[in-house]
């Protein structure tokens, strides 16, 4: 049976698959899984006391719950903090702000857990729950796996005094968010208590996808300094990632150019992560903002280990740029939680994926498109360059891309004539390209990514190799 759980939490067609009813028992179970034992029995026996004022307020457990503009977000929200509090939980609902909001506030407020309702950069029927450990971590799969093994079981809930309480406080959680998000970028100094403005003199284009940081972005561009041209930043419950941000970015390339900006960024629904436009309306992908970033970091002497953490579809073009900077890259699975935990178990600061989700520690847990843009508009400013120069960089190999269905995808990591002629091409390819196949965490299909010295072999490698996993793995 496949897990609940896929690669960012439980996702899927909100009131169809993802129902009240289960998100009402994700509350539930959490509790239990997440909770501080300590705290539970300290609880249970402040329950059995008839004085309820002598109740301390170390033993209240405690969670926050946000979400992102989806219409759906509205129940799911209301049966998700139903589950927590009748586990004996008071709940902080923050409403609308960014999944790096929730995992920043999950730390700062110390609470025991917190729980985005986001289905990230999916259609606006889609939706989604993941939840972040104390300290603003997304969980390993092992708890995961224990939240889905106790859901549904009955258990012997608190009652009287030991239910927990549900309180709205959205005006502070996101003001807390926005102003550490602009002390990254623009710290205050011991000597002065006016922030100082790195961003002044600097156009930035904001494409918020009418998502959850239609307020957030605008407003910490601003409080850092930069003008900011606002699109797509009036969410409806219905129009979120709707031709718009970073999976659509065609009008956020298009308001560059009209209004002269130096720059756009471009955030997707949950604002986890951010791509770029450049001054001419060019696109300035993840791998490149890495790039930018890392440079700046070694520079700085904040990059560990001079080494930035990347997954496997990052292209080998940033690779090569980096080593010739002195700076090392590791690989890692696809999914923003892997990089995170090797960055954890390494004490490297920087990594993301070519998508736009960056990780940078010294000031989150989790993947932050805001932070993004605003770390690198703030390099722009320092560099003096233009965005295009400074992408230019980090050039991108060409790189193809096929997705052979009805396969057997897991077969494609031991099937014999499959690895032979990944191993053909690779040899091929040499130290100009790369070839990679990856089974489809969902789907029963294989990617085939080929890169190479130009597109049309790109193109040809890619050709031949989905042929070879039509011909040796097809259902």
């Amino acid at each position: 049976m496949p897990r609940m759980f896929g690669t960012d939490g439980v996702r899927g067609l909100a009131n169809r698959d993802l129902t009240a009813q289960l998100a009402l028992d994700l509350g539930d179970a959490a509790v239990r899984v997440l909770g501080d034992k300590s705290a539970v029995a300290s609880a249970v026996e402040e329950k059995a006391s008839s004085d309820t004022s002598s109740r301390s307020a170390h033993a209240r457990r405690r969670a926050l719950i946000g979400r992102d503009t989806r219409v759906s977000g509205d129940f799911l929200a209301s049966a998700l903090a139903a589950g927590m509090s009748a586990g004996g939980f008071d709940v902080i609902d923050a409403g609308i702000i960014p999944t790096p909001g929730v995992a920043f506030l999950t730390s700062v407020l110390n609470v025991e857990m917190g729980a985005v309702i986001s289905a990230s950069h999916n259609p606006m029927p889609d939706n989604g729950i993941k939840f972040f450990a104390r300290g603003g971590f997304k969980l390993p799969d092992s708890k995961e796996d224990e939240i889905e093994a106790v859901l549904g079981q009955d258990w012997e809930r608190p009652t009287g005094a030991g239910v927990g309480r549900v309180s709205h406080d959205t005006t502070t959680a996101t003001n807390l968010y926005i102003d550490h998000l602009v002390s990254a970028v623009a710290p205050l100094s011991n000597a002065s208590t006016t922030r100082p403005k790195p961003l002044a003199g600097l156009r930035v284009v904001a494409d918020c996808a009418n998502g959850a940081t239609s307020v957030v972005a605008p407003e910490a561009l601003r409080r850092a300094g930069a003008e900011v041209v606002v699109i797509n930043a009036s969410p409806d419950g219905y129009n979120i990632n709707d031709h718009a941000g970073s999976t659509h970015p065609e009008q956020l390339q298009a308001m560059v150019k009209a209004s002269k900006a130096d720059l756009g960024v471009a955030f997707d629904g949950d604002a986890d992560r951010c791509l770029a436009v450049d001054e001419n309306g060019n696109m300035v992908n993840g791998d490149q903002i890495m790039g930018i970033l890392a440079r700046a970091k070694k520079a700085e002497g904040k990059l560990n280990h001079d080494t930035l953490v990347v997954t496997v579809m990052s292209n080998l073009g940033l690779k090569l740029a980096l080593k010739d900077m002195g700076i090392s890259t590791v690989q890692t699975n696809v999914g923003d939680r892997y990089v995170l935990e090797e960055m954890l178990k390494h004490d490297y600061s920087l990594g993301g994926e070519q998508s736009g989700h960056v990780i940078n520690r010294e000031f989150a847990t989790t993947g932050d498109g805001t932070l993004t843009a605003l770390t690198l508009c703030r390099e722009v400013v320092r560099s003096g360059k233009k965005l295009s120069q400074m992408a230019a960089d980090f050039p991108q190999l060409p790189q193809a891309l096929v997705n052979v269905p009805n396969v057997d995808k897991m077969a494609s990591k031991t099937n014999a004539a499959v690895l032979a002629a990944v191993e053909k091409e690779s040899k091929l390819l040499g130290d100009t390209g790369r070839v990679l196949l990856r089974p489809s965490g969902t789907e029963p299909l294989v990617r085939v990514m080929c890169e190479a010295a130009t597109q049309t072999q790109a193109d040809e490698v890619c050709a031949r190799l989905a042929q070879v996993v039509v011909d040796n793995l097809k259902l």
